[in-house]
């Protein structure tokens, strides 16, 4: 958990070609306008405002980066994406947005996880499902996978363990975890996994100072 704390702001970008080139893990939060997902990041990162969450759902049409170390040490990077299917959104914005994110998605090298958002109320929608499609290669090649069911406190036992079963076999096996903030649902969960993620051998971490121990400590 400590490790998600110390997120901080890295950089904004309105087009792919703004991304700074990264050789750190990086995962992306994904998922429709109104799904939680900046109160989702928010309450992982334990920072109110990290991730802005609009009024107007579906306006914030960049893509923000945030760092993640201990001791001022980037080893991780979040990535989170506009939300998108919000009707009041120009159709034309909706296109443009849907072709940014899909080829942010197949081209981001250091793409490590996606993370996408899923209100288990509504459930996953067409757009979550094309989603899923662009990404399936790439979870095919390693690319890890998760469903993060948000508010989850508004569900009964019963409507959680239907809800949970239906996004497992949607998720063709990716992770899916119930997440809610007020009642802190699957937060330490969450961060575990996202931990273990980004904290293997296959991508590694920016080197610390010459003068600076690294800490890798959770």
């Amino acid at each position: 958990m400590g490790w998600l704390h110390t997120a901080r702001f890295l950089t904004t970008a309105p087009q792919l070609h703004f991304l700074p080139a990264l050789d750190v893990p990086e995962i992306a939060f994904v998922g429709r306008s109104n799904a939680g997902k900046s109160t989702c990041i928010n309450t992982l990162t334990q920072q109110k405002q990290l991730a802005f969450a609009s009024k107007k759902p579906g306006r914030t049409q960049h893509i923000n980066l945030f760092s993640l170390g201990k001791q001022g040490v980037t080893d991780a990077v979040l990535a989170d994406l506009p939300g998108y299917g919000y009707a009041a959104v120009p159709m034309q914005d909706k296109l443009r947005w849907q072709k940014v994110m899909a080829n942010y998605l197949v081209t981001r090298e250091n793409l490590k996880a996606v993370v996408l958002m899923c209100d288990p109320r509504h459930g996953m929608t067409e757009l979550d499902e094309i989603l899923l499609d662009v990404i399936r290669p790439r979870v095919e090649e390693g690319l890890k996978f998760l469903v993060i069911l948000t508010k989850a406190d508004k569900l009964t036992r019963a409507e959680a363990s239907k809800a949970l079963a239906i996004a497992k076999l949607q998720a063709g096996g990716g992770e899916v975890r119930l997440f809610s903030a007020p009642k802190q649902i699957g937060i330490a969960d969450v961060a575990t996994l996202l931990w273990d993620w980004t904290h293997d051998a296959s991508i590694p971490a920016a080197p610390p100072p010459a003068n600076e121990a690294q800490n890798t400590g959770q």
